[in-house]
């Protein structure tokens, strides 16, 4: 018998490669901008500030966070913690949102990085269990192709997609700017900037 995937009623769906890359980006440009060194972006507070922006308020939630990744980016080089498999699989901490639970996963040789993290949006879409979807896909790679998808879920409270670049055209779910929560994240204050 075919174990079925057990799914919280939020889920964070997150393209690690494309995290670390917007994290990475905004690191460098805010370290010359405020002319001092950022540290490492703590995962953990990202995490808490994807899910307010995602409009996630109480204390109890559980939140499910799936980082696809591949052989490109095993460690996150701009977040701590970083190792994708040792440190970011089968964890989980308590926030003031709720427990947030961490799994990573890598596709197979046959599958890219897209088709895991398109197939994985799919599974959430069908699962009952599942009521807050929050997405961090590739912007550049495969975002576009994501709307499709999003239309055919149904009974979803809310279905969230972050990027660094707003959508022109109508589409089924919300838009939330990454940067906001990774700024946070950065240890930059709203007086700085």
């Amino acid at each position: 018998m075919e174990k079925k995937i057990q799914f919280a009623p939020n889920v964070m769906l997150i393209d690690a490669y494309y995290l670390n890359k917007v994290v990475s980006d905004l690191r460098a440009h805010f370290s010359s901008v405020l002319n001092r060194d950022l540290p490492l972006a703590d995962l953990a507070l990202l995490l808490e500030c994807i899910g307010l922006d995602a409009g996630m308020r109480g204390e109890e939630n559980p939140i499910q966070v799936i980082f696809i990744y591949d052989a490109k980016l095993p460690k996150f080089t701009a977040c701590m913690p970083a190792d994708l498999e040792k440190e970011l699989h089968s964890v989980a901490f308590k926030g003031k949102l709720g427990e947030f639970t961490l799994y990573s996963f890598q596709p197979s040789d046959m599958a890219t990085r897209e088709d895991l993290f398109i197939e994985s949006l799919q599974l959430l879409g069908e699962c009952k269990e599942t009521k807050r979807i929050m997405a961090i896909p590739d912007e550049v790679a495969y975002a576009a192709k994501l709307n499709e998808h999003i239309k055919e879920m149904k009974g979803k409270e809310q279905i969230t997609l972050f990027g660094m670049n707003p959508h022109d055209s109508k589409v089924s779910y919300d838009f939330q700017i990454l940067g906001f929560a990774v700024l946070q994240a950065l240890g930059i204050r709203p007086d700085e900037l």
